[in-house]
């Protein structure tokens, strides 16, 4: 079993930042079930807030250099796709991030070094402790460098907020599953019909969701069965 210490060490590595104040990445990297069990542990709650400000900063300063032909508009929305938890769930991926997160054994054992709301918090987090210990020109070249091909994808349309394929993925973390999507009914006027559609599971009903059109509907009853199974995960 690796150490704290080792734990950090690696993280750095896999970052490519040598942190000056190692208590601050501690901190950032770990979770509130950790704490929990260890009275006087700091967790990363505080640094997700300030992270989350860092990060928009940042990434609200780079979309009004870089593309200045964008509206006011254009430039919200270009930046809400890029700061998503959908959008941080893919940095922490590609950080390897849920195998330096400091949790509780429950709490891995339920899933937690993939969850996603866990993974993008924490993202928040260790951008709080590159602006705390390196500074702002530090953190601008390190959000920059990690989000290069988020922002990318985003000016090109091309991020897509999917939550059937994170549906797919969390159902069958253990294995096949049948994932059905089932139009229940179509009501409103032919030129905007509202439809409701259910998700069944083996033959389950885990929910609903309704939209203007199957897809987005779809969508929705898929986001409202992943958030209510994070929900329950972190119970």
């Amino acid at each position: 079993m690796s150490s704290i210490e080792d734990i950090i060490s690696k993280f750095e590595e896999e970052i490519n930042i040598k942190f000056n104040d190692k208590n601050i990445i501690k901190i950032a990297l770990t979770h509130s079930s950790f704490a929990n069990e260890r009275r006087g542990i700091k967790y990363n709650e505080r640094l997700e807030y300030l992270g989350d400000a860092v990060l928009e900063l940042i990434i609200s300063e780079y979309l009004f250099n870089n593309f200045k032909d964008k509206s006011e508009g254009d430039l919200t929305k270009l930046r809400a796709l890029i700061v998503c938890e959908n959008s941080l769930f893919e940095i922490a991926e590609m950080w390897n991030l849920g195998n330096y997160i400091i949790m509780s054994k429950g709490e891995e054992a339920t899933g937690g070094r993939t969850r996603t709301s866990i993974l993008a918090d924490c993202v928040e987090a260790v951008i709080a402790a590159v602006y705390k210990d390196k500074g702002i020109d530090v953190t601008r070249k390190f959000i920059i460098d990690n989000f290069k091909e988020l922002i990318k994808k985003a000016s090109r349309d091309e991020i897509v907020l999917d939550y059937k394929t994170r549906l797919q993925e969390m159902l069958q973390r253990n294995g096949e599953v049948s994932i059905n999507y089932n139009i229940l009914n179509v009501e409103g006027p032919a030129h905007r019909p509202k439809f409701y559609v259910g998700i069944n599971v083996n033959d389950n009903c885990l929910g609903f969701g309704t939209g203007y059109s199957k897809k987005d509907a779809e969508q929705n009853a898929a986001k409202k069965v992943v958030l209510d199974l994070e929900e329950k995960n972190e119970q």
